[in-house]
């Protein structure tokens, strides 16, 4: 279903959450993905944000490819509570990201 990997998502979680020391990372990491993972992120973070339902996951993921305007790292920095959103659209669908996020660290 998610056109991204769950370790992925997990990075940029933990990312996320210290952005004031890692931006840079942040950035480069995200900016690194591919389009298709940068539309799975931000229909993610919709289904996350209760945007979109977690049965419109596909509608998100269109959305979200074709109407990219700005770069995927601004505009992701943009929600001021983006991890959790992240956790919560994972959460929606059934996707854990607990055991990568704790590999991580």
């Amino acid at each position: 279903m998610l056109n991204i990997n769950t370790d992925k998502v997990a990075e940029i979680i933990i990312l996320a959450r210290d952005m004031s020391r890692g931006e840079r990372e942040f950035d480069a990491f995200v900016s690194g993905l591919s389009e298709e993972e940068q539309a799975s992120l931000v229909a993610l973070m919709w289904i996350g944000r209760d945007s979109f339902d977690a049965a419109e996951y596909q509608e998100a993921y269109e959305t979200a490819l074709s109407e990219a305007t700005t770069p995927t790292e601004q505009y992701l920095k943009g929600s001021p509570h983006l991890a959790d959103h992240l956790e919560n659209g994972l959460d929606a669908l059934g996707i854990s990201a607990a055991a990568e996020e704790d590999d991580l660290y």
